[in-house]
């Protein structure tokens, strides 16, 4: 049950990604990349500063449950670092990419890699991967294939690269969430955002010029991405991960691209091919079929 409910937080971290992704990709043509995500961070540290005192404040304290701090601010102090990096290369990446590259498309695509990355490091590292879990990555890529990349990957482009580097970027993200699954959740999504904020705010003063009027002629997409798509989909993500592996996490989190085009489908208007149909039931399969591992180890 308790593994049920985890998928169902990942999945619902995956729409709140996917309906953010738009958001995302509108700001790329109006901020720069450190300036967005030291916003967004920024907005999700308070967002969720505020949702840590409200819980003390209503909440009974109990020194037998009670989770080590340390823990908590070290697992943070990493994560944050490591989202920095996957953050700052999907949103650089997504901003280098051409008017003709349909940014949107092979930049989920490209970032949904780490659903092959997790399984592959996790091998090296000497754990066994189980057969269905091995079919449900391999249905995942290709579904999510053909609903990102409906002209093929017709050339390479800088923002290609830089993507595929945030992809590793989250690879490494959700095994060390996984690694510190035993914190404080809520605590730990609170330390990574400061983290994240504090290293975007020192690239921006460096490498940007940032523009008040432009930050807050972006509010919107800022907002959303701050307090949505950062204080509450990762933390929704860091507690749902406790109670699944990251390979069947990676899996789950992939509908991301399948909801960002959903989205655009119900928001914009835009019309969903029969290709782009069937790489979204086929990702939808995969999930599924990622589960049965689990059920079939709960009857033996």
């Amino acid at each position: 049950m308790k593994k049920f409910q985890g998928a169902l937080l990942l999945l619902l971290a995956s729409i709140i990604w996917g309906s953010a992704f738009v958001a995302q990709t509108s700001a790329a043509d109006n901020i720069n990349p450190f300036t967005f995500n030291a916003s967004r961070s920024i907005l999700a540290a308070l967002f969720l500063g505020v949702v840590i005192a409200g819980r003390k404040a209503f909440t009974k304290s109990d020194k037998k449950k009670k989770i080590p701090l340390r823990r908590s601010v070290i697992g943070g102090a990493l994560c944050g670092a490591e989202l920095f990096i996957a953050m700052t290369f999907q949103q650089s990446g997504i901003a280098a990419y051409p008017a003709e590259a349909a940014a949107s498309g092979r930049a989920g695509f490209i970032t949904a890699i780490y659903v092959i990355m997790i399984p592959c490091v996790q091998r090296i590292t000497g754990k066994k991967l189980r057969i269905p879990v091995i079919i449900a990555v391999s249905g995942c890529i290709t579904g999510m294939y053909l609903l990102c990349m409906s002209n093929g990957l017709s050339g390479l482009y800088t923002g290609d690269l830089l993507v595929f580097l945030c992809a590793a970027g989250f690879t490494a993200y959700i095994l060390t969430i996984d690694h510190f699954s035993d914190t404080d959740g809520i605590i730990l999504s609170f330390i990574q955002f400061i983290v994240c904020s504090i290293l975007s705010i020192i690239c921006m003063l460096i490498f940007e010029n940032p523009d008040i009027n432009i930050i807050l002629a972006a509010w919107l997409p800022i907002a959303y991405a701050g307090i949505l798509s950062s204080g509450v989909a990762y933390t929704l993500q860091i507690i749902g991960q406790k109670t699944a592996e990251p390979t069947v996490a990676s899996i789950v989190m992939s509908l991301e691209s399948v909801f960002a085009a959903l989205s655009g489908w119900l928001i914009l208007g835009e019309i969903l091919s029969a290709r782009e149909i069937i790489g979204c039931i086929l990702v939808f399969i995969s999930v599924i079929f990622a589960q049965i591992p689990d059920i079939r180890r709960k009857k033996e």
